[in-house]
Protein backbone atom coordinates (compact mmCIF):
# COMPACT_ATOMS: atom_id res chain seq x y z
CA UNK A 1 0.00 0.00 0.00
CA UNK A 2 1.33 3.40 -0.86
CA UNK A 3 2.47 5.91 2.32
CA UNK A 4 0.19 8.46 2.95
CA UNK A 5 2.29 11.88 3.82
CA UNK A 6 0.98 14.85 5.57
CA UNK A 7 2.07 16.78 2.45
CA UNK A 8 0.85 19.95 4.23
CA UNK A 9 3.07 19.72 6.64
CA UNK A 10 5.96 20.85 4.17
CA UNK A 11 4.62 23.69 2.80
CA UNK A 12 6.11 27.26 3.32
CA UNK A 13 4.56 30.72 3.05
CA UNK A 14 6.20 33.72 0.92
CA UNK A 15 8.78 33.69 3.66
CA UNK A 16 11.90 31.50 3.06
CA UNK A 17 14.21 32.62 5.89
CA UNK A 18 14.36 35.15 9.30
CA UNK A 19 17.83 36.36 8.99
CA UNK A 20 18.48 38.85 11.36
CA UNK A 21 17.29 40.74 14.37
CA UNK A 22 18.97 44.43 14.67
CA UNK A 23 18.95 46.61 17.56
CA UNK A 24 21.71 49.52 18.23
CA UNK A 25 24.36 48.76 21.34
CA UNK A 26 26.83 52.22 22.93
CA UNK A 27 29.31 49.65 23.35
CA UNK A 28 30.82 47.23 21.33
CA UNK A 29 33.26 45.81 24.23
CA UNK A 30 30.21 44.77 26.54
CA UNK A 31 28.16 43.73 23.93
CA UNK A 32 31.06 40.92 22.64
CA UNK A 33 31.10 40.29 25.94
CA UNK A 34 27.79 39.39 26.06
CA UNK A 35 27.08 37.45 22.45
CA UNK A 36 30.46 36.26 22.22
CA UNK A 37 32.10 35.06 25.49
CA UNK A 38 28.82 34.85 27.43
CA UNK A 39 25.97 33.47 24.80
CA UNK A 40 29.07 31.63 22.86
CA UNK A 41 27.83 32.93 19.76
CA UNK A 42 30.90 34.45 16.96
CA UNK A 43 31.42 37.61 15.50
CA UNK A 44 31.07 37.25 11.61
CA UNK A 45 34.82 37.69 10.50
CA UNK A 46 34.13 38.75 7.00
CA UNK A 47 31.23 41.98 7.24
CA UNK A 48 30.97 44.69 9.96
CA UNK A 49 34.65 44.65 11.39
CA UNK A 50 35.18 47.74 12.63
CA UNK A 51 33.58 49.62 15.63
CA UNK A 52 30.41 51.21 14.44
CA UNK A 53 28.42 47.65 13.92
CA UNK A 54 29.02 44.28 14.37
CA UNK A 55 27.56 40.98 12.98
CA UNK A 56 27.15 38.11 14.98
CA UNK A 57 26.53 34.58 13.98
CA UNK A 58 23.98 32.03 15.45
CA UNK A 59 23.89 29.17 12.49
CA UNK A 60 22.28 30.31 9.71
CA UNK A 61 20.74 33.34 11.12
CA UNK A 62 22.53 36.69 12.76
CA UNK A 63 22.44 39.69 14.81
CA UNK A 64 23.02 42.87 13.87
CA UNK A 65 24.95 45.29 16.49
CA UNK A 66 25.02 48.73 15.21
CA UNK A 67 26.37 51.50 17.54
CA UNK A 68 23.90 53.76 18.37
CA UNK A 69 21.73 54.86 21.53
CA UNK A 70 20.35 51.51 22.87
CA UNK A 71 17.36 49.55 21.33
CA UNK A 72 15.21 46.89 22.91
CA UNK A 73 13.29 44.68 21.58
CA UNK A 74 10.09 44.59 23.23
CA UNK A 75 9.47 41.07 23.94
CA UNK A 76 12.32 38.38 23.49
CA UNK A 77 14.51 36.69 21.25
CA UNK A 78 14.17 32.60 20.84
CA UNK A 79 17.55 31.33 20.42
CA UNK A 80 18.67 27.29 20.63
CA UNK A 81 21.94 26.78 22.19
CA UNK A 82 23.02 23.36 23.23
CA UNK A 83 25.18 22.49 26.15
CA UNK A 84 22.87 24.19 28.83
CA UNK A 85 25.91 23.83 31.90
CA UNK A 86 28.87 25.03 29.19
CA UNK A 87 26.47 28.32 28.62
CA UNK A 88 25.35 28.56 32.41
CA UNK A 89 29.47 28.70 32.72
CA UNK A 90 30.02 31.29 30.28
CA UNK A 91 27.29 33.43 31.23
CA UNK A 92 29.06 32.93 34.95
CA UNK A 93 32.03 33.85 33.61
CA UNK A 94 31.36 37.49 32.14
CA UNK A 95 28.93 38.81 34.66
CA UNK A 96 31.91 40.55 37.15
CA UNK A 97 32.59 42.57 33.88
CA UNK A 98 28.71 43.14 32.63
CA UNK A 99 28.12 44.28 36.54
CA UNK A 100 26.48 47.78 36.63
CA UNK A 101 24.34 46.96 33.59
CA UNK A 102 21.12 45.31 32.70
CA UNK A 103 23.11 42.06 32.40
CA UNK A 104 21.35 39.03 34.27
CA UNK A 105 20.93 35.42 33.45
CA UNK A 106 18.75 32.89 35.14
CA UNK A 107 17.35 28.81 35.09
CA UNK A 108 14.06 27.72 34.02
CA UNK A 109 12.38 24.33 33.54
CA UNK A 110 13.50 24.06 30.09
CA UNK A 111 15.25 27.37 28.87
CA UNK A 112 17.81 29.97 30.20
CA UNK A 113 17.25 33.34 30.15
CA UNK A 114 19.43 35.76 29.74
CA UNK A 115 19.77 39.84 29.58
CA UNK A 116 22.01 42.08 27.58
CA UNK A 117 23.95 44.97 29.16
CA UNK A 118 20.97 46.87 28.31
CA UNK A 119 17.70 44.94 28.10
CA UNK A 120 17.75 42.52 25.28
CA UNK A 121 16.00 39.04 26.56
CA UNK A 122 17.60 35.89 25.53
CA UNK A 123 15.54 32.27 25.67
CA UNK A 124 18.31 29.80 25.33
CA UNK A 125 16.77 26.22 24.63
CA UNK A 126 18.43 23.10 23.76
CA UNK A 127 18.15 21.47 20.74
CA UNK A 128 14.77 20.05 20.15
CA UNK A 129 13.46 18.53 16.50
CA UNK A 130 10.28 18.14 17.38
CA UNK A 131 9.78 21.65 18.87
CA UNK A 132 12.81 23.67 16.97
CA UNK A 133 13.90 21.61 13.91
CA UNK A 134 16.70 19.80 13.93
CA UNK A 135 19.50 22.73 14.57
CA UNK A 136 21.97 22.66 17.22
CA UNK A 137 22.25 26.66 17.39
CA UNK A 138 19.85 29.17 15.49
CA UNK A 139 16.85 31.80 15.93
CA UNK A 140 13.66 29.73 15.87
CA UNK A 141 11.70 32.60 16.88
CA UNK A 142 11.23 36.21 17.53
CA UNK A 143 8.36 37.04 20.01
CA UNK A 144 7.14 40.83 20.46
CA UNK A 145 4.72 41.94 23.14
CA UNK A 146 1.66 43.57 21.90
CA UNK A 147 -1.72 45.28 22.68
CA UNK A 148 -4.50 43.64 24.20
CA UNK A 149 -6.66 42.73 21.15
CA UNK A 150 -4.63 42.72 18.24
CA UNK A 151 -3.62 39.48 18.01
CA UNK A 152 -6.61 38.42 15.52
CA UNK A 153 -5.57 41.29 13.39
CA UNK A 154 -1.83 41.03 13.14
CA UNK A 155 -2.58 37.11 12.14
CA UNK A 156 -4.89 38.48 9.47
CA UNK A 157 -2.41 41.28 8.58
CA UNK A 158 0.58 38.41 7.26
CA UNK A 159 -1.31 36.09 4.84
CA UNK A 160 -2.95 38.76 2.78
CA UNK A 161 -0.44 41.46 2.66
CA UNK A 162 2.79 39.32 3.35
CA UNK A 163 1.57 35.83 1.86
CA UNK A 164 3.03 34.18 5.11
CA UNK A 165 0.84 31.55 6.99
CA UNK A 166 -0.39 32.42 10.78
CA UNK A 167 -2.42 31.15 13.05
CA UNK A 168 -4.41 32.32 16.19
CA UNK A 169 -3.05 30.28 19.43
CA UNK A 170 -4.94 30.88 22.89
CA UNK A 171 -3.29 28.98 26.17
CA UNK A 172 -0.71 30.86 27.95
CA UNK A 173 -2.01 34.16 26.79
CA UNK A 174 -2.94 35.01 23.04
CA UNK A 175 -0.52 34.20 20.19
CA UNK A 176 -0.52 35.17 16.87
CA UNK A 177 2.08 32.71 15.25
CA UNK A 178 3.48 33.81 11.96
CA UNK A 179 5.51 31.28 10.07
CA UNK A 180 8.84 32.98 8.46
CA UNK A 181 10.43 30.00 7.53
CA UNK A 182 11.07 26.43 7.69
CA UNK A 183 10.95 26.21 11.49
CA UNK A 184 10.71 30.25 12.04
CA UNK A 185 8.37 32.51 13.15
CA UNK A 186 7.60 35.47 14.39
CA UNK A 187 5.15 35.01 17.59
CA UNK A 188 3.20 38.62 18.83
CA UNK A 189 1.83 37.87 22.42
CA UNK A 190 -1.25 40.02 23.65
CA UNK A 191 -0.19 41.66 27.10
CA UNK A 192 -2.18 43.87 29.42
CA UNK A 193 1.31 45.91 30.23
CA UNK A 194 2.00 49.39 29.07
CA UNK A 195 4.43 48.80 26.51
CA UNK A 196 7.44 51.47 25.70
CA UNK A 197 7.43 53.53 23.05
CA UNK A 198 8.45 51.78 19.43
CA UNK A 199 12.52 52.34 19.08
CA UNK A 200 13.73 51.23 15.84
CA UNK A 201 14.89 47.67 16.09
CA UNK A 202 14.03 45.65 13.54
CA UNK A 203 13.73 41.87 11.72
CA UNK A 204 14.67 40.60 8.30
CA UNK A 205 13.31 38.32 5.85
CA UNK A 206 13.85 36.93 2.72
CA UNK A 207 10.82 36.46 0.54
CA UNK A 208 9.60 34.66 -2.26
CA UNK A 209 7.36 37.05 -4.32
CA UNK A 210 8.58 40.30 -3.63
CA UNK A 211 6.63 42.57 -5.78
CA UNK A 212 3.39 41.09 -4.47
CA UNK A 213 3.46 42.73 -1.00
CA UNK A 214 5.24 45.35 -1.98
CA UNK A 215 2.13 46.45 -4.25
CA UNK A 216 -0.06 45.58 -1.49
CA UNK A 217 1.91 47.97 1.06
CA UNK A 218 2.38 50.70 -0.84
CA UNK A 219 -1.42 50.56 -1.75
CA UNK A 220 -1.72 51.27 2.26
CA UNK A 221 1.08 53.64 1.95
CA UNK A 222 2.76 51.17 4.68
CA UNK A 223 6.35 51.32 3.05
CA UNK A 224 8.93 52.87 4.81
CA UNK A 225 11.72 52.85 2.92
CA UNK A 226 12.87 52.13 -0.49
CA UNK A 227 16.42 50.74 0.13
CA UNK A 228 17.45 49.54 -3.09
CA UNK A 229 16.75 46.78 -6.23
CA UNK A 230 16.26 43.79 -3.90
CA UNK A 231 15.14 45.33 -0.74
CA UNK A 232 12.04 47.58 1.14
CA UNK A 233 10.73 48.26 4.53
CA UNK A 234 7.52 48.56 6.43
CA UNK A 235 6.97 49.09 10.04
CA UNK A 236 2.95 49.27 10.60
CA UNK A 237 1.12 46.07 11.17
CA UNK A 238 -2.43 47.11 10.42
CA UNK A 239 -5.94 46.14 10.84
CA UNK A 240 -7.11 45.06 7.36
CA UNK A 241 -10.76 46.75 7.76
CA UNK A 242 -9.65 50.36 8.99
CA UNK A 243 -6.55 50.70 8.61
CA UNK A 244 -5.74 51.49 12.22
CA UNK A 245 -2.06 50.24 13.17
CA UNK A 246 -1.91 47.29 15.71
CA UNK A 247 1.63 46.91 16.29
CA UNK A 248 4.94 48.65 15.14
CA UNK A 249 8.41 47.07 14.27
CA UNK A 250 10.15 47.31 10.98
CA UNK A 251 10.59 45.14 8.55
CA UNK A 252 13.55 44.81 6.65
CA UNK A 253 12.12 42.66 3.31
CA UNK A 254 14.36 40.66 0.91
CA UNK A 255 13.81 39.23 -2.03
CA UNK A 256 15.57 35.49 -2.30
CA UNK A 257 17.69 37.09 -5.60
CA UNK A 258 19.14 39.22 -2.71
CA UNK A 259 23.45 38.68 -3.46
CA UNK A 260 23.51 37.45 0.46
CA UNK A 261 21.09 35.22 0.51
CA UNK A 262 21.78 32.32 2.32
CA UNK A 263 25.58 33.19 2.11
CA UNK A 264 27.96 30.86 4.26
CA UNK A 265 28.06 31.76 7.87
CA UNK A 266 31.39 30.68 10.29
CA UNK A 267 30.00 29.14 13.75
CA UNK A 268 32.64 28.80 16.42
CA UNK A 269 32.41 26.12 18.82
CA UNK A 270 32.70 27.54 21.77
CA UNK A 271 34.25 25.07 23.80
CA UNK A 272 37.49 24.88 21.75
CA UNK A 273 40.63 26.64 23.52
CA UNK A 274 43.97 26.96 22.78
CA UNK A 275 44.51 24.59 25.98
CA UNK A 276 42.27 21.96 24.92
CA UNK A 277 42.79 22.08 20.99
CA UNK A 278 42.07 19.42 18.62
CA UNK A 279 42.44 19.93 14.99
CA UNK A 280 39.21 19.84 13.06
CA UNK A 281 36.79 21.25 15.86
CA UNK A 282 37.15 24.78 15.26
CA UNK A 283 33.49 25.19 13.78
CA UNK A 284 30.27 24.72 15.53
CA UNK A 285 27.99 22.59 12.92
CA UNK A 286 24.74 24.15 13.46
CA UNK A 287 22.35 20.92 11.92
CA UNK A 288 21.96 17.76 13.85
CA UNK A 289 24.45 15.00 13.20
CA UNK A 290 22.89 12.41 10.38
CA UNK A 291 22.34 9.54 13.50
CA UNK A 292 19.87 11.60 14.91
CA UNK A 293 17.65 11.99 12.17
Amino acid sequence: MQPLFDRAAEDLGNSIHLEHVNVTVPDQRLATLFYVAGLGLTRDPYLMVSDTNMWINVGRSQFHLPRGEAQVLRGHTGLVISGREALLDRLASVARKLDGTAFTFREHNDYVEATCPWGNRMRCYEPDAARFGRITLGIPYVEFDVPAGTAQGICDFYPEIMGMPAELANGDGTVARVKAARDQYLQFRETDRALPDYDGHHVQIYITNFSGPYRRLLERKLIYSEDNQYQYRFRDIVDLASGKPLFTVEHEVRSATHPMYLRPLINRNPTQTNRNYATGHDQWLWAMDPDEY
